[in-house]
């Protein structure tokens, strides 16, 4: 496997990517074995709305959240970037009442989360959950509960296995609210099947790389999609220093699509509710001449005759639960373009594991 490493430059990040489906099924069973979320909920069954808060990776991990949660709860939620609660309150809170409010940060460290928590809590009076990776944090003392989720943690700087393995503990969180109690066992399944195709996608996607030369990355998705979407611009910038940007997969016909060219990668996350139309727009930018990678559960021959990759899923579940395995080939991508270019993805320019801020 991985052939074109040598086993010196082989990242530590990219053993964390591959680990995703061992941890995902470890938090799962310890999240069952506890008990936690239910006395969470007991805790939170009056309230309303939920807020979800987190900076960088972690917001578009709330925005992942707060889609999850409304569609198997029918509860309203939405996510918020920590900064925007603390600069500007009234905009962001705004008129909120009865809400719960969830923090979610890998260190439990990152200095807006942990302040937006205190504000959140201590000004307005909201019920706060924080949801780390690590024990012992500044934002398990602001916060009323926290839910650890130690394996997922990483050695290194970009949020891999911490990304949707919390994704995936607020998921079951919204699921035994809902009383949904086959939606977890889909993920559990999920995670079971992801483990048998992980490394064959790897290979996949580190031959992709070493095929082509890009100046841009667009990733595209609809719905609870979009959030990953900008997850996935986020890793290929962060790993490799690329320009990377997301965008509403209709809404690239409008003004974006004029950078497509043939170093232009185009990468679909394809939702099933949409997948007429988006399909649409894969095959108008694989007609304009960008490289197209289709990330879906189930591909169709249209969906393979203009897409330049696929990864195909194929998973016989609730399309909620492919959530984190999705954001996978992005991970990869990330990862192998920045070897490529002879960076190290496992300490990117510029970034360091955690922002504290004076």
């Amino acid at each position: 496997m991985l052939g074109r490493m040598e086993s010196a430059q082989v990242p530590v990040t990219l053993g964390e990517i591959l680990s995703q489906p061992e941890i995902w099924r470890h938090c799962l069973s310890e999240l069952d074995r506890t008990r936690m979320l239910g006395g969470i909920l007991e805790q939170t069954d009056s309230r309303a709305e939920w807020m979800f808060v987190g900076c960088g990776s972690s917001f578009y991990l709330a925005e992942a959240a707060a889609a999850s949660w409304t569609l198997l709860t029918n509860q309203p939620a939405r996510a918020l970037p920590a900064s925007e609660v603390l600069l500007f309150p009234d905009l962001a809170v705004g008129a909120a009442r009865n809400t719960q409010v969830v923090v979610i940060s890998r260190s439990g460290q990152t200095s807006e989360a942990v302040r937006a928590a205190h504000l959140l809590s201590r000004h307005y009076r909201f019920p706060t959950l924080g949801i780390t990776c690590s024990a012992e944090t500044p934002l398990e003392k602001a916060c009323d509960r926290t839910v650890r989720l130690l394996a997922a943690d990483e050695k290194s700087t970009v949020m891999t296995r911490s990304f949707s393995s919390m994704l995936m503990a607020l998921q079951s969180l919204a699921s035994e609210k809902s009383r949904r109690e086959e939606f977890s066992s889909a993920l559990r399944r999920m995670s079971d099947h992801f483990a048998g195709s992980i490394d064959g996608l790897a290979n996949r996607v580190e031959e992709f790389v070493a095929e082509h030369a890009f100046s841009d990355y667009v990733f595209l998705g609809q719905g609870p999609c979009y959030a990953v979407a900008r997850e996935a611009s986020l890793k290929v910038t962060e790993m490799s220093c690329s320009y990377g940007q997301a965008f509403h997969t209709l809404e690239f016909r409008h003004g974006p699509k004029a950078i497509v060219s043939p170093r232009t990668c185009l990468a679909f996350f394809l939702s099933e509710g949409g997948l007429l139309a988006e399909s649409e727009v894969l095959a108008e930018m694989h007609e304009l001449g960008g490289v197209t990678m289709a990330i879906c559960n189930h591909a169709d021959d249209d969906i393979r005759r203009t897409s330049d990759f696929v990864f195909e899923l194929g998973f016989d579940g609730p399309e909620l639960a492919a959530l984190a395995p999705f954001i996978v080939p992005a991970q990869l991508l990330g990862c192998f373009t920045g070897v490529k270019k002879n960076l190290n993805p496992d300490e990117p320019k510029n970034l360091s594991r955690v922002v504290i801020l004076d």
